[in-house]
């Protein structure tokens, strides 16, 4: 009897092992966050990482005893240099639903005004960087989604301070499983602690110990020019909220922790200039009158700026200028525009950039780029073309102008420049390309030096068409006014020597004044 009991008991457990498994994963399954990675194009949405992986990009939080299921959307990397962004226009409001592939919000990146198309199914729950937030890092809180609609009124105080709770658990864990060394000291000797809190607190800091404070506190802090080693945490684990740094300013702390005291009259008297940094409002004040105003910068400005010193100063630049005679590319562009009867326009600058298209495919040492270890030698002539916008400077690519004819390539750039300066280029758009032209010939600019648009190794910068007299001994009066164009070409010396330079500088010359070649 013995046995068969005993062969009874274990046949249940090898058929209760397997539910009891699957129970205890359903179990664990609700109270373990999972993560879930969202792709949009070539782009990677980016979400806040709380409770998982650093590598985690878009995070679903499960309920817990404050807020339902819900997902921490962030600033989004849309461009491969972004680093930050400036929040545009929200396209949706809290309660609204998103479908995939719907606009949630307008991004201004370091490149252009984008789209960020949010590729999850639910409903807006909280906005947390509303509209005209400038310079948010990648990865910072955006806003809150949630699955169901009923969710959405248990967000309405949901604020950075949650999130920022959260984010820092595994940290306060981190630090709680320190050796408790410190504690037994501190028991060991009460009287000694208890007659330096205050200089303990702030030796903690001084000492390089973290001081847990949620995003919006240290804001606080900083624009209030209060040390945070001073504010007593009330949040979780003592960590540092809002409420602690406005009850801190309150109490008129911060004005006595500025105010010295007697015992450091002295030191304070020996050492005038330690004050003088509190005086930096005055000229700001000042400024108001001075008759300037100051204009914040834009990502795209700041971006503008970073590169353009970078080529400039790291990039060695030669120059070669060129003269062109353009008078048969006036009258084979005013031959073809008139056959079109109105079906297409080509301007001069369409001839410009098939002409050189033409010379980087005879020449393809100058349609190459440095990229440190080696350089790129492109099989096509992608040719950017710089376009001022209201922002700032963009250049759209034009792909494959060697393959294409001036219809194409001049319906190509319209159809660019136009949505470069409404911001709707997208970033495989003006990212990339093998060569560059400017043209300010529209402007009346006679010729000027280009700076390098890297990583390419040179940058066509064109002028306006000029008339000018020129020797002629089959004219009456030995000369003859025609039509010519200044060019000159900026070259990456790295890449392109001298007479390489020179060699394009002819063949996009010969391209020109005999535009026909541009045909076959």
């Amino acid at each position: 009897m013995s046995a068969q009991f005993a062969r009874f008991l274990s046949r249940s457990a090898k058929l209760a092992t397997p539910a009891t498994a699957r129970m205890a994963a359903r179990a664990s399954a609700r109270h373990i966050s999972t993560t879930r990675t969202v792709a949009r194009s070539a782009v990677s949405l980016r979400t806040g990482n709380i409770k998982t992986a650093p590598t985690s990009n878009l995070v679903r939080l499960y309920s817990s005893k404050s807020y339902p299921d819900h997902q921490v959307v962030g600033m989004p990397a849309l461009s491969p240099t972004m680093t930050q962004g400036n929040v545009g226009q929200w396209q949706k409001n809290v309660g609204d639903k998103i479908e995939p592939g719907d606009v949630l919000v307008e991004i201004e990146t370091d490149k252009a005004q984008m789209d960020f198309e949010f590729q999850e199914e639910g409903y807006l729950a909280k906005v947390l960087a509303p509209t005209g937030t400038k310079d948010l890092k990648i990865d910072s809180p955006v806003a809150i989604i949630v699955e169901n609609e009923s969710d959405v009124a248990a967000f309405a105080d949901f604020t950075l301070d949650q999130v920022g709770s959260k984010s820092d658990s595994s940290a306060s864990k981190a630090a709680d499983a320190a050796p408790a060394a410190e504690p037994a000291k501190a028991e060991a000797a009460p009287a000694e602690s208890s007659s330096s809190s205050s200089s303990s607190s702030s030796a903690k800091a001084e000492d390089g110990s973290r001081i847990f404070a949620s995003p919006l506190a240290k804001t606080l802090a900083k624009e209030k020019g209060i040390d945070l080693a001073q504010v007593t945490g009330t949040g979780p684990r003592g960590r540092i909220v809002k409420a602690d740094i406005e009850k801190f300013v309150a109490s008129g702390a911060s004005k006595a922790a500025a105010a010295p005291s007697p015992a450091a009259a002295a030191p304070a008297a020996a050492a005038p200039k330690a004050a003088a940094p509190k005086a930096a409002p005055a000229p700001a004040a000042a400024a108001a009158s001075a008759g300037f105003t100051d204009i914040p910068l834009t990502n795209m400005r700041k971006v503008i700026a970073t590169r353009l010193t970078e080529a400039k100063s790291t990039i060695p630049h030669y120059y070669l200028t060129q003269n062109i005679t353009m008078d048969n590319v006036n009258k084979l562009r005013q031959s073809l525009n008139t056959a079109a009867n109105g079906a297409y326009k080509l301007s001069v600058n369409d001839f410009v950039i098939k002409a050189a298209a033409s010379a980087l495919r005879d020449v393809p040492d100058v349609n190459s780029s440095w990229q440190g270890e080696f350089i790129r030698q492109h099989h096509h002539a992608d040719i950017a073309v710089a376009a001022a916008t209201p922002a700032g400077l963009i250049t759209p690519i034009v792909k494959t102008c060697d393959a294409k004819g001036l219809r194409a390539i001049s319906s190509d750039v319209r159809d660019l420049v136009t949505r470069a300066r409404a911001n709707k280029l997208k970033p495989e758009e003006f990212q990339g390309g093998s060569f560059t032209i400017s043209n300010l010939g529209m402007y009346g600019i006679s010729s000027f030096s280009a700076i390098i648009n890297p990583p390419h190794a040179a940058i066509l910068s064109v002028g306006t068409t000029e008339q000018r007299l020129v020797l002629d001994d089959s004219a009456e009066k030995g000369f003859k006014a025609v039509e010519v164009m200044s060019v000159q070409l900026s070259a990456d010396h790295r890449v392109v020597d001298g007479a390489t330079g020179a060699q394009f500088l002819k063949a996009f010359k010969g391209y020109l004044e005999n535009p026909l070649t541009l045909l076959l």
